[in-house]
């Protein structure tokens, strides 16, 4: 029996209209292809001198130092790696912060027990940025790097009167006088300066005692003749015993090669290289950014910098 008219509308009213949406479902698959792409190539990056045979690790310490865990990871990773035969730790600092300072430095000097390990100083090498320098066991340096700067430094503001202008009052209750030593909201006492005093003297004496046990051509004595804060040049580093070698980062990477038994040009390999966002990160907002403030901490920072 043929099929009426009627029938077949019906039908078709209950057919629901079909869309193509083969063309979003291509372009959601193109959209993360990219971004896999990008990613992929972002990761190739930071191992790109990767391969076969031993290498040289690459460290980088730039700017203040604020924290150490960053770098002792790396130094971490290249002490456990057996084609990572000698390492270059890249300083240029300023110098930091006592405790991070101190926790690098030891952490460089463990990893010297166990292969070569060469500090090239970049632009600066100063305070915290040359304590570091004292655990390596080659230290290179330009004609011109700013070397030095041997001492520690405390400040912190102290705000009463602007406090007492605008009408502002702290009260503060302490079980003991000195329990808000460093605090901008009171005056300074005798007793504080004096109790900051010897810890200043303290951490600049474990300064000295880093440098005359690390130098073995400066004595105590020597070193504290040139442990008054001043900084100086490459060259007068070199003369003065600060220092090994004048030369090039290029140069420190080549000794490094060559006191690991590397034939030929190293290859160098860098963990954690530094680079930039990747689409990932901007998607995700994964973005960190870390701020100092150290003006208005509620207690001083001891600090090994060059000021």
């Amino acid at each position: 029996l043929s099929r009426t008219k009627i029938d077949i509308m019906d039908e078709a009213k209950l057919k629901r209209p079909s869309s193509n949406l083969n063309w979003l479902w291509w372009s959601i698959g193109i959209f993360f292809g990219l971004i896999f792409t990008f990613q992929l190539g972002a990761w190739s990056a930071g191992s790109e001198n990767d391969g076969i045979g031993k290498k040289v690790g690459i460290i980088n310490i730039d700017g203040p130092i604020v924290s150490a865990e960053s770098t002792i990871e790396q130094l971490e990773k290249f002490s456990i790696r057996n084609d990572i035969s000698a390492v270059v730790i890249r300083i240029d600092s300023p110098g930091g912060l006592v405790a991070p300072t101190q926790e690098i430095y030891e952490k460089i000097k463990s990893l010297s027990e166990l292969k070569p390990v060469i500090a090239s100083m970049g632009t600066v090498a100063a305070s915290g940025g040359y304590y570091i320098a004292m655990g390596v066991d080659t230290i290179i340096a330009n004609p011109g790097t700013i070397v030095g700067s041997i001492g520690v430094v405390i400040n912190y503001p102290v705000m009463t009167e602007l406090l007492d202008k605008v009408g502002v009052e702290f009260e503060t209750v302490k079980s003991g006088d000195l329990k808000d030593v460093g605090s901008y909201s009171r005056k300074v006492t005798e007793s504080d300066r004096k109790h900051l005093n010897e810890m200043v003297n303290d951490m600049h004496n474990q300064f000295v005692n880093a440098v005359s046990e690390n130098r073995p051509m400066l004595d105590k004595e020597n070193v504290f003749s040139l442990a008054d804060g001043r900084v100086y040049t490459g060259l007068q580093s070199k003369e003065l015993g600060l220092i090994d070698l004048i030369g090039t980062y290029e140069d420190a990477i080549e000794l490094a090669g060559s006191l690991a038994q590397i034939s030929g040009k190293p290859k160098t390999v860098q963990v954690n290289k530094k680079r930039g966002s990747s689409i990932l990160d901007w998607l995700s907002g994964g973005l960190e950014q870390t701020v100092g403030d150290y003006w208005f901490d509620e207690l001083p920072a001891y600090r090994w910098r060059m000021e």
